[in-house]
């Protein structure tokens, strides 16, 4: 019986003849598609071996070929999802770091775009003579910020270790204990100062920190004092910390220099929107910080860079550093920079830079879109709304309900903003299932576990992809039932 069972298996060059496995040839490849059907054949004949004939008869050609080609759907499904691609951040977070953090304005993917073929990366196109690297925005950037000078490197914490190895070498470095802080990848400040080469001496204790503390701590082996911003955490109560213009006549009096280290990267007032203010570029340098630094794609709302603005002759230090090239960025990252700035420089970017746009979003409106996506959902599926906007079908359970958003990326960390969602429910399947059906689907939603559901956040997606929200919940609606999937537990 066993034999005559796997008899009954196709040959992988009659599957390969298929209509969608040529399909997915196109896109896969020849050897990446067989080397997937091969397994799948595998597994099967592991299964028939251990069929019981008492159980019935082995299953016939056809339904063999049906199994295959369901099971290799399976898999490509999961290298598919694998793959670097677009996600519908419905998460309620605007800035999530494992979803890219900031995304790029339409000027920025247009740059973007152009400048990936060849461009003016390096070089002066009126004399021919090569220019450094990202010359394009330097004057952009002491534009919008009344910096001297200004670098770019690859992110913020690489400057951070460019400026200490090239200005601290050896040397020490007073910042707060309070301030020693950690950042994505378990990367601590201690270490990135052992890496440097810099000497760090802390001052102070976790929850205060005061002005003599620092002045005590300067000797002839003191070569700045650094202040780290928690962009990621706050210690409230009993707290003290001084402000960076007390660092900056501490330092004078010393003979010693500055580093801001302001996390975000901000250029705007963050109060308009009824947040906490968060350090800015332009507030620091004019306080008289010799270098400030901060990340390109958080509040800025650009590529992933850490930008270094302060002191001329500072900026001329780093960018002589050896590390300076293997930190620099690349064409891309430039162009995206230069997009990004270019909305600040003609006043545009509370309407263009789509971060800004999403935190200063009112609450009436991501309501009305919230409710318009369920109303074209009923529309799509031909099953109307009930009472209060609430959408129903097949065990599904869709409702529009208030929520809170959260700024998110190390950036306000404590921030919450009002907000309106979606909330997914079905009467059988898990939360668990219908998210990661979700983020598995064409197109691909992130949204977040609440609320005996999956809450999709308005406040951090795009409203141009409304649609493509529809498009999901119609493809998940429509697709998924209680026979097809897991159940809850």
């Amino acid at each position: 019986m066993t034999s005559a069972a796997l008899c009954q298996l196709p040959a992988v060059g009659v599957i390969l003849q298929e209509p969608p496995v040529r399909a997915w040839i196109a896109r896969w490849g020849h050897e990446v598609l067989v080397g997937e059907l091969r397994e799948v054949l595998e597994g099967l004949r592991s299964s028939l071996r251990k069929h019981d004939p008492s159980s019935g008869p082995p299953p016939t050609r056809d339904e063999l070929l049906a199994e295959v080609l369901a099971r290799l759907t399976e898999r490509l499904s999961q290298r598919s999802a694998e793959e670097l691609g677009p996600v519908l951040n419905a998460t309620g977070i605007v800035l999530h770091t494992s979803l890219g953090r900031a995304p790029l304005s339409v000027r920025a993917r247009e740059l973007v775009l152009a400048c990936s073929q060849t461009c003016n990366l390096e070089v002066d196109l009126q004399t021919g003579d090569r220019l450094s690297r990202g010359h394009q925005v330097t004057p952009m950037l002491r534009e919008l910020t009344g910096a001297e000078g200004a670098l770019v490197v690859n992110n913020n914490a690489a400057a951070t270790v460019l400026v200490l190895a090239a200005l601290a070498k050896n040397r020490e470095v007073v910042i707060s204990r309070g301030q020693l802080v950690e950042i994505g990848g378990s990367f601590r400040l201690p270490e990135i100062f052992a890496t440097s080469g810099a000497i760090l001496r802390e001052v102070g204790s976790t929850n205060r920190t005061r002005l003599d503390d620092y002045r005590g701590a300067v000797t002839e082996a003191t070569a700045g004092l650094m202040r780290v911003h928690p962009s990621n955490y706050r210690i409230r109560g009993f707290v003290e910390s001084p402000e960076i213009a007390e660092l900056v006549e501490v330092a004078r009096e010393a003979g010693v220099w500055v580093v801001d280290d302001i996390g975000s990267g901000c250029l705007v007032d963050t109060t308009q929107w009824g947040l906490e203010r968060e350090p800015t570029f332009t507030e620091s340098l004019a306080a008289g910080a010799d270098l400030v630094l901060g990340s390109g794609d958080k509040l800025l709302g650009g590529p992933q860079c850490g930008i270094i603005l302060g002191r001329a002759d500072l900026v001329r230090q780093l960018a002589a550093h050896p590390l300076a090239r293997a930190f620099r960025i690349d064409k891309l990252t430039l162009a995206a920079l230069q997009g990004t700035l270019e909305a600040y420089r003609l006043g545009r970017h509370r309407e263009e830079i789509p971060v800004l746009a999403r935190l200063g979003a009112s609450v009436d409106a991501l309501e009305a879109r919230a409710r318009a996506i369920v109303e074209q959902l009923a529309e799509v599926t031909g099953h109307p709304t009930g009472d209060k906007g609430l959408w129903s079908s097949g065990g599904f359970r869709i409702s529009v309900q208030p929520a809170m958003a959260s700024v998110g990326g190390g950036s306000l960390p404590e921030a919450e903003l009002p907000s309106w969602m979606i909330l997914l429910q079905h009467a059988v399947h898990s939360c668990d299932f219908l998210a990661r059906e979700l983020r598995t689907g064409r197109p691909r939603v992130y949204g977040r576990i609440s609320r005996g559901g999956v809450c999709l956040d308005l406040r951090s997606l795009a409203p141009g992809d409304d649609t493509l929200l529809v498009d999901a919940l119609v493809h998940l609606t429509g697709q998924s039932s209680p026979a097809c999937g897991e159940s809850s537990s």
